[in-house]
């Protein structure tokens, strides 16, 4: 049987390859052509919620498709933009908002949004990767989990980065060995332990990210036997063999100072 490891290496040492498979399959290239034949005739937010196919694509591209029938909130999204600090995109933990409201941004740009390349070329690569990660999550969530890691690591700027996204902190969780109701704690110590525990910069780095990934995708197969996966943003339900009740309380007590 593949492991976790191999599976994600094998997709992601030749990412273009991979994402080329994808965009030829025949409902990707279907809509991803509609998308970029269409995207341009729209010169508001009313013409974008207008057309379901347009809406649920990019919302799909960026991760929130899940998202789709919140159309009053997402439309919030985007008429304030993200381009000041009280933008409603720009109090959500959740980043992927922002980068919707930056893609399509309306706000700023009025008609001429989608002229741009971001919201064209930029938005049909997010499809195409975002399709790519739920496709190896079918087989195996643990792959899934690298993939985003990998392409969201280089936004991992402090301990608060990775609890604000409940994927990359299940990855954090498991290649540190942490049980599940470790989310449960100080959020603020979270954030602390996180910081102390790893080193940031690592995730700017190619070899130093490949390492950690390894080290997640082993840790994942350990706590995860072949066909109990559990959902990508779903918290784990159970501990890593090992971990004490004692560890927990300790890691919940945890006095950082000067982090």
């Amino acid at each position: 049987m593949t492991t976790t490891y191999t599976s994600y290496k094998l997709i992601s040492s030749d990412l273009q390859a991979s994402l080329k498979r994808v965009a030829e399959q025949p409902d990707v290239k279907r809509e991803t052509e509609y998308y970029l034949a269409h995207i341009g005739d729209v010169k508001s937010i009313d013409d974008f919620f207008a057309d379901s196919r347009l809406y649920n694509y990019a919302m799909k591209a960026h991760g929130l498709e899940d998202m789709a029938y919140a159309k009053a909130f997402m439309r919030k999204v985007l008429t304030e933009g993200a381009d000041d600090e009280a933008a409603f995109a720009n109090k959500l933990s959740d980043s992927r908002y922002k980068e919707l409201a930056e893609a399509l941004n309306f706000a700023r740009h009025g008609e001429l949004a989608t002229t741009f390349e971001r919201a064209r070329k930029g938005v049909a690569d997010k499809y195409l990767r975002e399709t790519l990660e739920v496709s190896a999550g079918e087989d195996n969530t643990g792959v899934r989990l690298a993939l985003y890691f990998e392409r969201m690591a280089s936004s991992i700027t402090s301990g608060y980065s990775i609890i604000a996204d409940d994927a990359l902190a299940q990855v954090v969780r498991t290649a540190l060995q942490l049980p599940a109701e470790f989310a449960a704690t100080d959020v603020d110590r979270q954030a602390a332990y996180y910081e102390k525990a790893l080193n940031l910069e690592d995730f700017q780095d190619g070899a130093a990210l490949g390492r950690f990934l390894e080290r997640f995708t082993s840790l994942w197969e350990l706590d995860n036997p072949a066909g109990s996966y559990d959902p990508l943003t779903a918290f784990r339900s159970s501990s890593l063999t090992g971990i004490s009740t004692d560890l927990l309380l300790s890691i919940n007590n945890l006095k950082l100072g000067g982090r």
